[in-house]
């Protein structure tokens, strides 16, 4: 699921870039490409366009990128804190090798034969 946020972020943020590089800063961008005077007012609509849509696609990348924050990136604060205080799952460790107590026990010299 945080591959698809993922991507859907990385999506958002390029036709964001799409739609800035397409306007012109001087007013012209994709209007500058209609010169009739019969086109006037729909030079004004693609301009009105442009701008919404760099509205939109930031509103956007802004919304999912916090959403991702808040969903995965709480999951991992947790999951952190819980191995902090030592309440993370235990993981299986070999079981130490047992010792018996004999051989612990020191070796006592054997008696001397009575002569």
């Amino acid at each position: 699921m945080s591959t698809f946020f993922i991507i859907l972020i990385i999506l958002v943020a390029i036709l964001l870039i799409v739609v800035i590089l397409i306007q012109n800063p001087k007013g012209g961008g994709l209007s500058s490409n209609f010169t009739s005077s019969s086109q006037v007012s729909d030079v004004r609509r693609t301009t009105d366009v442009l701008e919404k849509g760099t509205y939109l696609f930031a509103g956007l990348l802004m919304a999912l990128c916090l959403i991702y924050n808040i969903v995965f990136q709480g999951n991992e604060k947790v999951k952190q804190e819980s191995a902090l205080k030592g309440q993370a799952i235990p993981t299986q460790q070999a079981p130490a090798p047992a010792i018996t107590p004999q051989q612990n026990q020191p070796v006592a010299p054997a008696p001397a034969p009575a002569n």
